[in-house]
């Protein structure tokens, strides 16, 4: 599996943004113009970066995590669901301390939202991990959200305790499959 590093600077807090996003653009164009939105709030103009082979999607996912000072989920489908809700576990673990944002483009993420805040009120997510989540209508606005975050916790876990690269699987549990991720 191969991780394609593009690093995107920008003026304020955060010098390195994951994005997470669909492979297909979906059906209303508001979906890719958002996506166009935010590459102009992020991008400097230059193109840096390095391709990394791993080996599966979870070891891809804590490469994107620890080389990411945010996380950014545009919409999408199961993928991109997945990959935000474990970010959004991870914070929840004190694996990390960075804001996870949801570009809520005309309201996409308004059912997960309103699934997160019944979360709460069934007693299945602690109140104070509701706001883990940051999310906005535009990407300016998204930004300047999760410029102001406040993390969950005051600390956050060692690496080595949840690296994967620092574990030790039997080599029959190790997989063998090759990916290309884009960041």
């Amino acid at each position: 599996m191969e991780i394609n590093e593009e690093k995107a600077v920008m003026v304020g807090k955060f010098k390195t943004i994951c994005v997470f996003c669909g492979s297909r653009s979906g059906n209303r164009p508001s979906f890719s113009d958002a996506a166009v939105d935010l590459g102009r709030e992020l991008i400097s103009g230059k193109t840096i970066g390095e391709v990394k082979t791993v080996a599966d999607m979870h070891e891809r996912k804590s490469e994107m995590a620890k080389r990411a000072d945010a996380f950014i989920a545009l919409p999408g489908g199961y993928g991109t669901m997945e990959e935000l809700l474990e970010m959004i576990t991870w914070s929840q673990l004190g694996i990390h301390d960075k804001p996870v944002g949801l570009l809520n483009v005309d309201g996409y993420y308004d059912n997960l939202l309103a699934l997160f805040d019944k979360g709460v009120e069934e007693g299945f997510i602690n109140a104070p991990a509701r706001h883990i989540v940051v999310s906005a209508q535009t990407a300016a606005d998204l930004l300047i959200k999760m410029e102001e975050y406040t993390p969950l916790h005051d600390r956050v876990a060692p690496r080595q305790s949840w690296e994967v690269d620092r574990l030790s699987l039997p080599h029959n549990l190790k997989p063998s499959s090759h990916l290309t991720t884009h960041f």
